[in-house]
């Protein structure tokens, strides 16, 4: 059995993480808002950090349920929400904000 505490401690946190992402989101109308200023581009990065984290968090989850948890919920799209952690990571400078905001609306 697993620590189910720790495992809501999490899902808080990725409830914190989706909230704050959907915030830093609301002031564009499109993707270009987030490009052509440098306040735009700082809230990119920091969206791509909190979907890192949501991503990363997820995985954490699998581990420590065994992956029996998130298995439970098969109408999430769970393995392309883990996805964005490992994109973003390893295609950063290969990223748009069209790209980020289509993670954005999978979550």
């Amino acid at each position: 059995m697993y620590d189910k505490t720790l495992v809501v401690e999490i899902l808080d946190q990725i409830i914190d993480a989706i909230e704050i992402v959907h915030e830093r989101c609301a002031f564009a109308k499109c993707e270009d808002d987030f490009c052509h200023t440098k306040e735009g581009q700082e809230k990119l990065d920091s969206i791509c950090m909190k979907l890192i984290a949501v991503g990363e968090s997820l995985k954490k989850i699998d581990h420590i349920t065994e992956k029996k948890l998130l298995l439970k919920y098969p109408q999430i799209e769970w393995k392309k929400i883990k996805g964005i952690r490992d994109f973003i990571s390893h295609h950063y400078f290969d990223l748009d904000a069209e790209i980020i905001l289509v993670f954005v609306k999978i979550i």
